[in-house]
């Protein structure tokens, strides 16, 4: 809907391309509205705007699984949309994860009631996939990535030939990898600076921790409750809990980890900024070489460089094109072609990469 820059609260999402005198925009679709681009949007004059029906901080919210009650007026049902599932989502874990807080027992059915729906519409059409990195804030940080890591893992687990039942407890995996992040200070999960090491020392408790939580519940399988404890295990043995290498790391750990490293690195956090997409994809398979396993990361290298031809991109150049082909040992290289109608070999510009896609 059209609003006045007045009226516009923190949180909000930007429905369409943000326009300055310049040919890309100041504010790009799909942005969460910050304070920072307020200033931007007064600085340019913008004085109206286009931004979705839901924001990510506050109301109004539906649960999805209950109608739209105008819709309900005239006899429909229409299902949420996947932002306005996603941002359900991240809302039901916000309340579960606060339980935990309060020393309320994990409630794993809740969770699976809560996660599976968006990993169902995920599944359907993983393009959402590029879009969850927008959506994230540094305050509401903690409870994107838990939904973000349990989509990424389900669609990893799905690249690499896994069964639906495996599919949803990968999920469930993924949204509870960080469950004992409850048992950290309050303070610790708000600070904006660098930890100390003592303050490290204390969030590293949280895999042993997360595992205690689910320990007793026959609703998740073993190799799921490994994964919640291993997922900052790394091949090489460089990781914690307890160091552990190669094969005696789970291939459920394996998958929840490389998804969590992915969408830390692609989201805003505190004390970090977010990185685009495919520069992080790239990081991971050579900066990274060593610490997974490599039929995970090309898992995840073959989820992400899925794109479809005439898929819209940006190039780190600045420059606009669209997809005409990806070559099978080239994953997240993909040939562009672009507005000029310059070809350009991705996979021998190593210096160039795609910043930004568009769905």
């Amino acid at each position: 809907m059209k609003v006045h820059r007045g009226e516009i609260q923190l949180g909000c999402i930007v429905a369409e391309d943000i326009m300055g005198m310049a040919v890309n925009p100041i504010i790009p679709k799909n942005t969460v509205l910050t304070e920072e681009h307020l200033n931007i949007l007064q600085v340019f004059h913008i004085d109206e705007l286009f931004i979705e029906k839901t924001k990510v901080d506050g109301n109004p919210f539906r649960s999805p699984l209950i109608p739209d009650p105008s819709n309900e007026e005239n006899g429909k049902h229409e299902p949420l949309g996947f932002i306005d599932l996603y941002l359900t989502t991240v809302k039901e874990f916000k309340k579960e994860f606060m339980n935990w807080q309060s020393g309320t027992a994990v409630n794993v059915a809740r969770v699976r009631e809560i996660i599976l729906p968006v990993i169902q519409i995920v599944e359907q059409d993983h393009t959402y996939v590029y879009s969850l990195p927008q959506y994230s804030t540094k305050k509401e940080y903690i409870y994107h990535h838990a939904v973000s890591v349990s989509i990424i893992s389900a669609l990893i687990g799905k690249k690499l030939g896994l069964s639906s039942g495996q599919i949803n407890q990968l999920a469930l995996a993924g949204a509870l990898s960080d469950c004992g992040m409850a048992k950290v200070s309050p303070h610790i999960l708000s600070k904006e600076q660098p930890l100390t090491e003592s303050e490290f020392k204390e969030v590293k408790l949280h895999t042993a921790n997360g595992y205690k939580m689910v320990k007793d519940t026959p609703l998740l399988k073993t190799e799921t409750k490994l994964a919640i404890f291993q997922h900052h295990e790394r091949f090489d043995g460089s990781g914690y809990p307890s160091s552990e290498k190669s094969d005696r790391i789970h291939l459920y750990s394996q998958i929840a980890g490389i998804a969590d490293v992915f969408h830390a690195m692609t989201s805003e956090r505190m004390y970090r900024s977010r990185q685009p997409i495919f520069k992080v994809l790239d990081m991971i398979s050579k900066d990274l070489f060593g610490k997974f396993d490599i039929k995970v990361v090309e898992g995840l290298l073959q989820l992400m460089g899925d794109l479809r031809t005439g898929t819209q991109v940006k190039l780190s150049t600045g420059e606009y094109g669209e997809v005409i082909y990806t070559k099978p040992d080239a994953f997240i290289s993909p040939i562009v072609k672009l507005k000029t109608d310059e070809i350009v070999d991705l996979s021998k510009q190593k210096n160039i990469y795609i910043a930004e896609v568009f769905m």
